[in-house]
Formats: structure tokens, sequence, C-alpha cells
């Protein structure tokens, strides 16, 4: 499965700096952060409507949706869908819990 994500990648990183007006991908970098971040919100939401619908093409239309946008986010911040992988792979034989209560600990902001 990660192939496609990598071919995926791979053709996000092609388009990125393509002619915003023939790439949505370009479109996208050249909006910036906010943008890409706000479409990802944006398919989170149309995700969550279409499991309520419980109607399984509109679940797998959005659903590839949130994962094509989640890849250019990860793109935009330098990363690679192998670094996600593996730490889902490192996940494994951990606790759900016990690994929240760990990335909360990691995760604590020191505003001070």
């Amino acid at each position: 499965m990660n192939n496609i994500l990598d071919r995926l990648a791979t053709v996000v990183n092609e388009r990125k700096n393509s002619d915003p007006k023939s790439s949505y991908i370009a479109s996208l970098y050249q909006a910036g952060q906010d943008k890409i971040l706000k479409k990802l919100g944006e398919e989170a939401i149309e995700t969550i409507l279409a499991a309520k619908s419980r109607e399984k093409k509109a679940i797998i239309h959005e659903t590839a949706d949130l994962w094509f946008h989640s890849l250019v986010m990860l793109v935009e911040c330098g990363l690679e869908p192998d670094q996600i992988l593996n730490e889902l792979d490192r996940r494994f034989g951990l606790s759900g819990l016990e690994e929240k209560a760990n990335r909360e600990k990691s995760y604590e902001c020191n505003n001070t």
C-alpha cells in the first residue's frame, strides 16, 4: 500500500512548483500553508459527514480526499509517507492508552 503513497508523494513533489493555473497542487502551495491546512480541515469534516451518512462510496471518496490533502500537508512540512508508516508500525504492541499518554507528555507546550 505504501507504494501508492510514495507514488502520490512523488507527484505532489513534482507538481508543487508547477504553474498554479494548470495544477491544483501548485495552486495550494502558492496559496501557502494556511490554505493547505484549511483544505485539510474541510476534507476532515467532509469525511466525518460521509461516515455519518453510512454511504460507502461517499466514505471512500472523502477519505481518499482526506488522505490526499494530508499528503500535501506532509510534503509541505518536509515529511514523507514512510515516516508516518514507520510511526504506525512502532505503535504495534503498545496500548492505545499508553501511546496517547506518552504522546501528550512529549507535546506539552512550554509557553513560559
